[in-house]
């Protein structure tokens, strides 16, 4: 059956599918000898498909890992400045897994990790609107007018936000700490929305991703997640 190729490595394991769109426009995938490009399409079971020169491998079994992520650890499966990246959190398992989004390198907490490209894309479009929830530290107290302004939506350079929820505010030393949550995964999203309101973050910490939270994990740990949390992540992302 010929399928689109960005969605037969996505279900291969390999890559999630935003990540085989980048592989397929870089000219870095063959089918059949011939480079493709955005739009061609294959058969996962006659085609042969290579990636870099190296066959696509058949899907493995689906792995879901729950890390929470340290800071300076770079949320990419490799970096040419020798950084420590997410995938070295994983090293020790048996399949090759790749994030669900992004944390920036100063942002630390709660990342998933899976083979499952098709669960992944699926978490990651704007359509599912899957909470995150952020723990925050800003300079300065956090004014009413402020907290309005984020649970209204801020006026970013790339639009408007969808309006965040704010709770367990708290203000301490000449910082606010607040639970931040939003749905969107915009590139350095909550601190740009503080830095427009004139709140520099000093720290930020992802503690919840839809139902999942960090609980008692230290930086740099990981757990495998429950076939019911699994499940539940499906469901979520429009898959029984």
């Amino acid at each position: 059956m010929q399928q689109r190729l960005q969605k037969i490595i996505a279900a291969a394991g390999y890559c999630s599918r935003r990540r085989a769109e980048d592989l397929i426009a870089a000219g870095r995938v063959r089918v059949d000898g011939k480079i493709v490009t955005l739009g061609d399409q294959a058969d996962a079971e006659t085609s042969t498909i290579l990636i870099d020169g190296k066959p696509l491998k058949a899907a493995e079994e689906h792995v879901y890992i729950l890390i929470n992520k340290p800071l300076g650890t770079v949320t990419t499966l490799s970096d040419p400045e020798g950084r420590p990246v997410v995938t070295d959190l994983v090293s020790d398992l048996p399949v090759r897994l790749f994030p669900v989004g992004r944390l920036d390198i100063n942002t630390s907490g709660l990342l998933l990790m899976t083979n499952d490209g098709a669960l992944a894309n699926r978490l990651a479009h704007p359509s599912h609107q899957v909470d995150k929830r952020y723990l925050a530290k800003v300079r300065g107290q956090l004014t009413t007018q402020s907290i309005k302004a984020l649970e209204e939506g801020v006026a970013l350079e790339d639009g408007l936000t969808a309006p965040a929820k704010i709770t367990n505010l708290r203000f301490r030393g000449g910082h606010t700490w607040f639970e931040l949550t939003i749905h969107e995964g915009r590139n350095r999203q909550v601190r740009r929305m503080c830095e427009v309101l004139g709140h520099q973050v000093s720290r930020l910490v992802r503690i919840g991703y839809a139902f999942l939270t960090l609980d008692n994990l230290a930086p740099g740990q990981k757990r495998t997640l429950t076939a019911q949390e699994v499940g539940r992540l499906k469901r979520l992302g429009g898959k029984s």
